[in-house]
């Protein structure tokens, strides 16, 4: 029989390219089980329709494991968590359909999820940090479909003070990854080589944005430009020179991240800093985050490698964190590929 004391929330995640299942006791991560797609690395992107097949195919399998791995049982669930939006529709509808169903033959609460949200309160899942931070805080959404800096008032009362208004920060580094002809997803490979190389060899454009938004087409463009004119004095400038144009490309990624979150914490005069995504995972952007909690006091909280990538564990912390307030949905739920905060 389940414990009355323990809430044990199963999440689902699938807005992407990524079927994972996660089970929580409580705050705890108990597993966490992701299946990848590496169907899409000969398309060098990701392609909607062999995404929600190979959800189909992972989702029942990834689950069971999950099960499995946590020691828990389907009747002991207390809730069921998934991913609402944002994200590629087919895929959405594969993770919700499931997580309906399962909630329908279980008889137990449905708990939809903003994955967008999530990505920021991934911070408090009880092994992330030992104090999470306390609100408000500046969250930093930072990944291959988003990047954003949001004012977190409370789990749930988050305000965008700033987003990009054209390409992603990891959507840039796929782009001019592809031009540095790296295989798809680049970012982790840029972020591996530019470690042999030197920043300061190539000044590419830093965009000039009002406000908090962000603008990464300027930095592509000047990248490709660039290239173009090396490439036709010199055809393998690519090859002899991939360390620095690697090392050059991270750190103009990097300056326009802190510039900008520098900016948000002296106008808004929060020094707490949470970031979220996959780029989170990036060496560069965690460096320089760290030195700032020298150089200007800044309290950084930085993720878990495992939790930086689209996981359910993320779903489903913010599923026990609902659950705690009574916050379920019906079967009348629709999944949006459009989904803001």
């Amino acid at each position: 029989m389940p414990d009355s004391k323990k809430t044990y929330v199963l999440g689902i995640e699938s807005s992407c390219d990524d079927t994972s299942a996660a089970v929580f006791c409580n705050d705890k991560v108990l597993s966490n089980i992701v299946a990848t797609q590496d169907v899409h690395k000969k398309y060098g992107g990701v392609v909607p329709e062999l995404a929600s097949r190979a959800h189909q195919q992972h989702i029942v399998p990834v689950v069971d494991q999950a099960l499995k791995a946590a020691g828990v049982t389907k009747d002991m669930l207390s809730a069921i968590a998934f991913t609402r939006g944002p994200g590629l529709m087919g895929s959405l509808l594969v993770g919700s359909s499931f997580a309906k169903s399962l909630s329908l033959g279980l008889d137990i609460p449905l708990i939809e999820v903003n994955h967008m949200q999530a990505h920021l309160l991934v911070h408090f899942i009880a092994e992330t940090h030992p104090i999470p931070p306390k609100f408000p805080f500046l969250g930093v959404t930072i990944s291959g479909g988003h990047t954003q800096i949001v004012r977190v008032k409370s789990y749930f009362d988050m305000e965008v003070l700033g987003e990009t208004l054209d390409d992603a920060i990891g959507e840039a580094f796929d782009k001019c990854g592809k031009m540095f002809k790296l295989p798809y997803p680049a970012g982790s490979e840029i972020d591996r080589i530019s470690k042999h190389g030197d920043p300061n060899t190539f000044k590419f454009a830093k965009p000039r944005v009002k406000g908090l938004d962000f603008s990464f087409s300027g930095l592509k463009t000047s990248v490709l430009y660039f290239l173009q004119k090396q490439v036709k004095e010199d055809p393998a400038f690519i090859e002899n020179n991939i360390e620095d144009l690697c090392a050059s490309f991270q750190f103009r990624v990097v300056d326009i991240l802190i510039s900008k979150l520098e900016k948000a914490v002296k106008e808004t005069g929060i020094h707490q800093v949470a970031i979220g995504g996959g780029v989170s995972a990036n060496s560069g952007i965690r460096e320089a985050l760290v030195k700032k909690q020298t150089t200007d006091n800044w309290s950084v909280f930085i993720p878990k490698f495992e939790f930086c990538t689209d996981n359910a564990a993320m779903i489903g912390i913010v599923g026990y964190l609902k659950y705690q307030n009574n916050e379920f949905a019906n079967l009348s739920s629709a999944s949006k590929a459009r989904y803001t905060i």
